[in-house]
């Protein structure tokens, strides 16, 4: 039998798994009131504002993953666009050669919020304030947070004190930064809420509710509160106060929607993931390169191979992926590409950055996607993943912290998966609108988000900064279908880490033997990860680090030292710092539901009976 820290749990009834214990009981509760596992996953999402507010916060935005049961899988699209008024134009003649990493300016059309309004509409079955009512208690009458809440608002105490007084008001009460044991409130956002279900709770049935409430925050006293927040000049990682270019057209002009998801098929399993607007097909590509026969599991070999395909996987992202022009998806993932680019895979680590050319298209990439990461700045070895507020070697912003070697001032995203006893299932990772992303909204209790630090300010680029298009997010929930029937969802926070831990996650699922009938989830959550930094990273200030390899301390000594001998410069890391996992699954044939969760970080949790 194989040890693992947890048990996959296994049940019949329901399963939930989240990066925090408290999103997961309360999606939990949400099914044992009766809930499907839309109320579920939307009631725990709202949990996630309150206790993760640095990880993911209402003016954030979520890709989320759908498959009912017995329909099709389905993308519902959270990441809202750019303002009309940002282009490349007006970034540059501010003087800027990238988009900030904090501010204003930096924010896109959110989008979270109505994206699981628009799930909750359709798919739900509970009222608006049902599933609002948990995030309501624990905004109003506190929750202890965890340890990672105080730490991140002390890497910003000053700039929160001098600057973005809003936010100190709410994450500096007293004074005093949260602390584990200590009640932590947000008067102003469960003020928020309860306003929104008074403003609609004469609108009519349910569905007539949540509509009412995707139009109070896209015109009404949100939307107007957000609007004024934008034109607020803002201390930026640029050193300079900044205002945005979000508008009231822009709220009233955007909403969530459905798309279909891209797909792969390998091994009897397909893969569904959002498309090239996020970086979801990094993991369909990176299934694409993967030859007929694998080297052993967990051997230098394998891990060489992964990190090298992962490598091209990324390239393309580079060089293809983005909103603002046609993404050729179909034949970055068909099989005579695939093969041209599988051998390009040698024995030795590669330090180029090597994009294909896809139909015979020329790959263009950005003049900084060459630039690599300063030594100091901007780079977590432990690959945490979404710096909010990461400093560059003059950036004059008070502050504004220094990245230290254990990721610890830096922010990161959340993940939840629900599966229901009807076989219906969700992932989603929502992300964004960080408590260190922009000051408070005064009148709201949580900021503006900062997507928009993920575009490019060159025209011409798939990922060009450009009015009324999304920028590529690194945000990639994860259902996984076998012989055409979904049996799993899954996911990670981590940004650019995440297609590369998850495909990590998902072959050591479909490569190692079952437990207890079922798919070993907590043991391929457990198994050691890795990571690789050899492209321009997604977050300000946007280095790379060409041939650079993270490992977990638990993998082999040998091979490290293989790793090495082949040219990468290998980074060992703690022995539990690589990937935060969490997944759900069900088996058709005998509707056993089963999930597991990450135990890097001693926050996340699953839960089901």
């Amino acid at each position: 039998m194989r040890f693992t820290t947890r048990p996959t749990l296994q049940g019949t009834f329901g399963m939930v798994s989240s990066t925090h214990w408290l999103a997961s009981q309360c999606a939990m509760a949400m099914l044992e009131d009766g809930g499907n596992a839309y109320d579920a996953a939307v009631a725990g999402a709202f949990v996630l504002h309150v206790v993760e507010p640095h990880l993911n916060g209402p003016a954030g935005e979520v890709p989320i993953l759908i498959a009912p049961a017995g329909g099709e899988v389905r993308v519902v699209c959270g990441q809202g666009v750019a303002p009309a008024g940002a282009s490349v134009a007006h970034y540059r003649g501010l003087g800027l050669d990238l988009v900030p990493g904090t501010g204003p300016l930096a924010a896109a059309v959110p989008g979270a919020f109505d994206a699981w309004m628009l799930l909750l509409r359709d798919h739900g079955t509970k009222p608006l304030a049902d599933v609002l009512k948990y995030a309501i208690g624990y905004a109003e009458h506190g929750h202890a947070p965890v340890e990672r809440v105080g730490e991140t608002v002390e890497t910003v105490r000053e700039l929160f004190e001098t600057e973005w007084t809003s936010s100190a008001a709410v994450y500096l009460p007293g004074g005093r930064a949260p602390r584990p044991g200590e009640l932590l409130r947000n008067p102003a956002l469960a003020a928020t809420w309860k306003r929104l279900l008074a403003e609609v709770a004469g609108a009519g049935d349910r569905q007539a509710q949540i509509e009412a409430a995707r139009e109070v925050w896209r015109t009404g006293f949100i939307a107007e509160a957000l609007v004024r927040q934008a034109a607020r000049p803002t201390l930026d990682t640029s050193g300079e106060h900044q205002s945005g270019t979000l508008t009231a057209a822009d709220l009233a002009g955007w909403s969530a929607t459905y798309e279909t998801p891209a797909t792969y098929d390998w091994n009897g399993w397909t893969v569904c993931k959002a498309g090239p607007w996020s970086q979801g097909p990094v993991l369909l590509q990176q299934l694409a390169l993967l030859p007929d026969d694998l080297p052993e599991y967990g051997s230098a070999d394998y891990v060489h191979l992964l990190v090298e395909g992962g490598k091209l996987a990324m390239a393309d992202r580079e060089a293809w992926y983005g909103d603002a022009r046609e993404v050729p998806l179909d034949d970055l993932l068909s099989a005579p590409y695939n093969a041209r680019r599988r051998s390009l895979v040698g024995d030795r680590a590669s330090y180029e950055l090597r994009p294909g050319s896809p139909g015979g298209r020329t790959p263009r990439l950005c003049a900084h996607a060459h630039v690599p990461a300063p030594e100091d700045a901007g780079f977590s070895p432990m690959g945490v993943g979404e710096p909010t507020v990461a400093k560059s070697p003059t950036s004059p912003v008070p502050g504004e912290p220094d990245v230290a070697g254990d990721g610890g001032t830096r922010g990161d995203t959340c993940h939840l998966d629900v599966v229901d006893r009807w076989g219906n299932m969700v992932a989603a990772t929502p992300s964004g609108g960080w408590l260190q992303s922009n000051p408070v909204v005064p009148e709201l209790g949580f900021p503006l988000g900062t997507r928009l630090q993920m575009t490019w300010l060159e025209e011409g680029l798939p990922n060009s900064l450009t009015p009324g298009r999304r920028p590529r997010t690194t945000l990639t929930p994860s259902i996984a279908l076998r012989d055409g029937v979904p049996v799993m969802a899954f996911g990670t926070p981590g940004g650019d880490q995440q297609d590369q831990w998850q495909l990590h996650f998902f072959l050591a699922v479909a490569l190692r033997s079952p437990v207890r009938g079922g798919l070993d989830l907590q043991g391929a959550i457990d198994a050691p990860n890795w990571h690789n930094d050899s492209f321009p990273g997604s977050f300000y200030p946007r280095g790379m680090r060409p041939g650079s390899v993270t490992v977990e301390g638990r993998i082999s000594p040998g091979v490290v030292e293989e790793l090495r001998r082949r040219g990468h410069r290998v980074t060992v890391s703690d022995d539990w710092s690589e990937g935060r996992l969490c997944a759900v699954a069900r088996d058709p044939e005998t509707g056993v539901l089963s999930a597991a969760a990450n135990p890097r970080g001693m926050q996340g949790y699953a839960v089901g009976r």
